[in-house]
């Protein structure tokens, strides 16, 4: 008797991985990675693997000078660190569409467990008959946790980058069997 294999592949141009980082302590400062890979293999969701890559190089902020410092030694050091890495561990249901989800980060060949909240948004089929499944994810991490230390200091007093960074991701998958 042979078994269905149930892979939900990312689709691309339906999701996006941005965070937020306070900048002089008095507003937030938003980027994107633009580049990005992340898959669910099963068919079931809280038994399934889930993982996503992101591709390093494609930090954008909107400021080419500020994009270049992050790619730098001082943060992803994209030239030694070409990736970043996420492998869920345990996906637990909280309340109807609430979720917590758990796995491993890697940035800079460091891993350490993070946990976000995802929202199932559901699952549809689109025109063309894919069969498409939403989420979205939020959560913070300090980046420090991954060596991503660099900051000066102000003035005034505190500092330019604070080491809370929050995490939000839109991601829609299709459903992929074979």
């Amino acid at each position: 008797m042979e078994t269905t294999k149930t892979t939900w592949t990312l689709d691309p141009s339906h999701s996006e991985i941005t965070f937020k980082v306070k900048h002089m302590m008095i507003s937030n400062v938003r980027g994107e990675f633009k580049s990005f890979t992340a898959s669910i293999d099963g068919e079931d969701f809280e038994k399934s693997t889930i993982s996503a890559t992101i591709d390093a190089e494609s930090i954008f902020t909107n400021a080419n000078d500020r994009d270049n410092h992050l790619k730098s030694a001082d943060f992803f050091d994209v030239e030694n660190y070409k990736q970043l890495t996420f492998a869920g561990t345990n996906l637990k249901k909280v309340d109807d569409d609430e979720y917590k989800l758990t796995g491993l980060l890697t940035i800079k060949n460091v891993s350490k467990e993070v946990t976000f909240d995802v929202e199932f948004g559901g699952i549809n089929k689109d025109p063309w008959g894919n069969e498409k499944a939403g989420f979205s994810l939020s959560g913070k991490i300090n980046r420090k946790d991954w060596g991503l230390n660099w900051n000066a200091a102000l003035e005034a007093g505190g500092v330019l980058v604070s080491e809370e960074v929050k995490i939000q991701a839109e991601v829609q998958f299709v459903k992929q069997t074979s």
